[in-house]
């Protein structure tokens, strides 16, 4: 845990430190904001579509409102991602008070271009292209599903509906345009003459120009490296491989006696899973307490016998700690599935890698005991019916007495009876002596 303090501090302190916006002019004179009043807030959309570039725009949006930008300028280069996350980037598009401008640098594929096409104005790059929007896995429902958001958006933006749809596999043929069956991709000149673009562009400036806002201020809201670094470990391949690390890292640990580097890594990995999801906006500080919960249970179930209610309240809390932390439940249920999957497996080959470099023999008795390696079994005596003794040792209910010249494990009905005790043996239960007391010698 001492690792973990530090290093949160230091994402955080990174997130305060690396200003995200800057203000510059798209004249270069800053007087322009107070001369005309209008504000362009651009913000980069770069990468993968997924929820943390979501919790990103989000936050974008919310500085935008409080800077009182007159206008929001996406800048779009992305092959694609999460419907999930496209869907909430487009929806913010929609509620957004302040309109949305799109300019795509060089392209907007598949989940990029829903949000390409939800911009009340959209520019393209020459170059640039836009569509490849079949959805992966490409089932039926999640096909007209996906096909009916791409249409809805592109009549609510005065966009040709079909083209759009097209993009996710035309259902006909649009003459001159695309074939039945066929994945619709429009190059910029192409849009444009559709069109399905309001303008081509060579920059960010003729972009403004060409939409009237040549002589407009700009802030540029770029991301921090904490919002790259919360980005990057909550996209659906790394969430999954840092809650696996982190599991099979403390199952290493389990297998290896003392605390060694699996162990860091694997409090580690779970540091940047549920720090960057809180970073992302995703979950909060009980998320990361339930979890720490968790752990604490499973560490006071390793020193009880058996399995119970610690255990099992241990694993439901760190299962239920992912999921509070995971940006949905579809990622929440695919991360657990994964790392649990593997932590299983890499479980069997540490008991078989154990088992064979001898890592068992400190814990694990290793030889039978047999007469052959000095283990003395107890057997039944009957012999011993009636007969007296000494107390060698202090019976609470169980010792050793001496009978008949032989030391001899015995046991009273339950009375506490003290060494040098006289006794006789009443009953022979099994391998047992029973004995009841005489008299006290002094």
């Amino acid at each position: 845990m001492k690792v973990f303090i530090p290093l949160f501090l230091l994402i955080c302190l990174l997130s305060f430190t690396f200003p995200n916006s800057n203000p510059i002019s798209a004249s270069g004179s800053s007087d322009d904001l107070t001369r005309t009043g209008d504000l362009v807030f651009v913000v980069p959309i770069e990468g993968t579509i997924d929820p943390g570039l979501a919790a990103f725009l989000t936050r974008a949006f919310r500085e935008a409102e409080k800077a009182r930008a007159t206008y929001i300028l996406l800048e779009i280069s992305t092959l694609g991602g999460t419907l999930a996350a496209a869907l909430d980037i487009r929806d913010l598009f929609l509620a957004s008070p302040i309109p949305v401008l799109v300019y795509v640098t060089d392209r907007a594929w598949s989940a990029g271009s829903l949000i390409a096409i939800a911009a009340q104005k959209l520019i393209m790059a020459p170059g640039a292209s836009i569509g490849a929007a079949e959805p992966r896995p490409a089932e039926e429902k999640i096909i007209s599903a996906w096909r009916a958001e791409l249409e809805a958006t592109a009549e609510k933006r005065g966009r040709d509906p079909a083209i759009a749809g097209a993009m996710a596999g035309a259902l006909q043929d649009i003459p001159g345009v695309v074939e039945k069956g066929h994945i619709l991709s429009l190059t910029a000149g192409r849009a444009k003459e559709l069109g399905f673009i309001d303008a081509v562009a060579t920059d960010r400036g003729e972009t403004l120009r060409t939409l009237g806002l040549g002589n407009v201020a700009v802030r540029v809201f770029t991301p921090s490296v904490a919002d790259n670094l919360a980005r990057y470990v909550t996209s659906p391949a790394i969430a999954p491989l840092l809650l696996t690390l982190g599991f099979v890292g403390l199952l290493v640990e389990l297998f290896i006696p003392g605390w060694g580097i699996a162990g860091t890594v694997g409090l580690l990995s779970f540091l940047l899973y549920f720090g960057g999801h809180m970073l992302a906006g995703f979950a909060g500080w009980e998320a990361l307490a339930l979890f720490a919960l968790g752990i604490i249970l499973l560490a006071v179930e390793a020193f009880i016998p058996g399995f119970g209610i610690f255990g099992l309240s241990g694993i439901v809390a760190v299962f239920y700690s992912i999921y509070l932390a995971s940006a949905s439940s579809q990622q929440a249920l695919q991360s657990i599935s994964i790392a649990l999957v593997i932590s299983i497996l890499t479980g069997f080959a540490l008991a078989h890698y154990g088992r064979r470099r001898g890592w068992w023999r400190g814990l694990v008795l290793g030889a039978a005991e047999t007469s052959r390696h000095g283990y003395v079994p107890q057997r039944y005596r009957p012999e011993l019916m009636g007969k007296t003794g000494v107390v060698l040792t202090p019976l609470r209910p169980a010792g050793m007495a001496e009978i008949n010249g032989e030391r001899v494990d015995v046991v009273s009905d339950g009375e506490f009876i003290p060494k040098g005790a006289m006794v006789k043996v009443v009953k022979i239960e099994g391998t047992r002596a029973l004995v009841k007391i005489l008299e006290e010698r002094d």
